[in-house]
């Protein structure tokens, strides 16, 4: 579980849910049923069933897609968004983005792709027992849904992550970045210093100016886990004030 020190700081004083997505945790799907828009109209339905009053959606690496379309979904029913490590698999041409990840895919197949990816989330102070962890989990993801959805994730980059991000300014619902680290231009992953600066965040201040960006600094891809007590003051923060007036 990637949230359990979120949902214990948080649980106490509010009302949390996480989400098994399809074909994640304990609730298995067909690789057809696996996609951004799927994932999100299941989070916008759990919104709508749930008696929670205005909520803040909280999603990391591809789970920052499916918030993200969530609330072009649900806007409405949003006191803020909060995006954990994100990024931007690619910016034009959906199509050709689709195809060009799935032919990385069938080069080496899904495991190797899987195995490589997944390794390259850390960085050398990440600790062993997280990465020992992660691996573990991404080794068991059904390869028949991973091969399918990650093309698919990389198209939905390409063809509504910049308008999804203007929706949030739009329809002015907060925004708050947390990130900790990005794939420099060797392709190789590391940690973001205090006051630095990625395509990625700047993407975010043009789509969204009024975004509150937050550094994670020493960390790897999963901040929530490699600095809980950081995060989670962040997002206690943030729900207590998301337009940060306070």
């Amino acid at each position: 579980m990637d949230w359990h020190a979120q949902l214990r700081y948080l649980a106490p004083n509010h009302a949390v849910l996480a989400v098994d997505l399809r074909g994640h945790g304990d609730n298995p799907a067909s690789a057809d049923e696996c996609s951004i828009e799927n994932y999100a109209a299941d989070v916008a339905g759990t919104l709508t069933r749930s008696d929670l009053g205005a909520a803040v959606l909280v999603g990391h690496s591809m789970g920052c897609r499916v918030v993200l379309e969530a609330a072009r979904r649900s806007w409405e029913k949003l006191r803020g968004v909060v995006l954990i490590d994100s990024s931007q698999l690619a910016a034009s041409d959906p199509a050709e983005a689709e195809r060009e990840a799935r032919n990385r895919i069938d080069a080496v197949g899904f495991a190797a792709f899987s195995k490589a990816f997944f390794e390259g989330m850390f960085v050398s102070t990440s600790p062993e027992t997280i990465k020992r962890d992660i691996l573990r989990r991404a080794a068991s993801f059904p390869a028949v849904v991973g091969q399918a959805l990650f093309p698919r994730m990389v198209a939905w980059d390409a063809q509504h992550m910049d308008a999804a991000l203007r929706a949030l300014e739009g329809r002015r619902v907060p925004l708050l970045v947390i990130q900790s680290s990005y794939l420099n231009p060797n392709r190789t992953r590391v940690s973001i210093a205090p006051g630095g600066d990625t395509p990625w965040l700047q993407n975010v201040r043009r789509c969204v100016p009024s975004a509150r960006i937050e550094i994670v600094p020493g960390v790897g891809h999963f901040p929530q886990l490699e600095a809980p007590e950081h995060v989670n003051r962040l997002i206690a923060s943030f729900v207590a004030d998301p337009f940060g007036c306070g």
